[in-house]
């Protein structure tokens, strides 16, 4: 397990922790998907620190790129279908190890990378085993604010969370 000052990356995965985990189709070919705004401040202001945000995902979304795209995040890697191998090649083209990643999940697919990451988290309402592996466990479900949560510990912990706040002011 690393500590939080080691973390140089957030690896998340979308729905489910960025989501409720609801899929609402509009036809046969829009999805849409409801992002919480506080996530989106999370984003950037680990980002502000100097910490990657990295969203991972095994679905291909249209709006999820959108949201990407709103919040600066330029490793967005859709349609992934071993997390685990994902993980490793991201991390690897980053020239980062699986100690300085901080992994976001909520379901079975998550397990592995969370299982190899310095430090871990997993939302409120993710599967009991998914959960019960999470270093941090959550007190926000996904899609309420899991992520902004993440970050915020992080940032606590890291000793950088003051800092940002008065940035603010």
């Amino acid at each position: 397990m690393a500590h939080a000052r080691d973390i140089r990356v957030i690896v998340s995965d979308v729905d489910g922790v960025w989501t409720d985990g609801k899929i609402i189709y509009a036809g046969d070919r829009s999805e849409l998907k409801n992002f919480n705004v506080r996530d989106g401040l999370g984003a950037k202001l680990a980002q502000r620190v100097g910490i990657q945000i990295v969203l991972l995902t095994s679905r291909r979304s249209p709006a999820l790129a959108r949201r990407a795209r709103e919040l600066s995040i330029t490793e967005l890697h859709q349609g992934a279908t071993n997390k685990a191998v994902a993980c490793a090649e991201i991390l690897e083209s980053m020239a980062l190890s699986f100690d300085q990643a901080l992994y976001v999940g909520d379901d079975l697919p998550d397990l592995a990378p969370m299982l190899r990451a310095g430090l871990s988290a997993a939302p409120a309402d993710a599967a009991a085993e998914v959960y019960a592996a999470a270093f941090w466990k959550l007190k926000q479900p996904g899609g309420q604010g899991a992520f902004r949560e993440v970050v915020e510990r992080l940032l606590r912990e890291r000793g950088e969370w003051d800092a940002v706040v008065q940035g603010f002011r």
